[in-house]
């Protein structure tokens, strides 16, 4: 790191002059959000939460959700190939990018069974309905 200690010794023009800015690249894009996180809007309405994740890019089949343990989760992955060839249809050049990105959403009394989800244009639509007052699941105790 830029920041380590140096050895009492280590006089500071016995390094490499390069080893001062090493680490500059990586310290300065940490300041930014990352670039693989899903972008989204929670809203939460009268009788449910409602998602929308902006996924530009993936396939409807490469998308998957899972709601478990109060806890809705989104995931995307994303091969991307790009060929390109000369007349006689020899390879020339080919590059290959994955991309997969996750993101978790805790929610409270939701109605698993009823949770409902659209894909159009890149956004991704994620409706969890509320439990109403008498599906909440709560039981009196008795004191012994």
């Amino acid at each position: 790191m830029a920041f380590d200690m140096r050895p009492f010794n280590n006089s500071f023009f016995e390094g490499n002059p390069g080893d001062l800015f090493k680490d500059f690249g990586r310290q300065f894009f940490e300041q930014f959000p990352d670039s693989t996180s899903i972008k989204s809007d929670v809203k939460e309405l009268d009788n449910a939460y409602v998602v929308e994740a902006e996924l530009p890019g993936f396939q409807k089949e490469n998308i998957s959700l899972q709601f478990e343990n109060n806890v809705l989760t989104i995931e995307g992955k994303q091969v991307i190939e790009n060929n390109e060839e000369d007349e006689a249809g020899r390879l020339i050049h080919q590059e290959r990018s994955t991309s997969n990105v996750k993101r978790q959403y805790p929610f409270e009394n939701v109605d698993e069974n009823a949770i409902k989800a659209s894909y159009e244009n890149g956004m991704l639509n994620v409706t969890l309905p509320k439990k109403t007052q008498e599906e909440r699941s709560s039981s009196n105790i008795q004191i012994d």
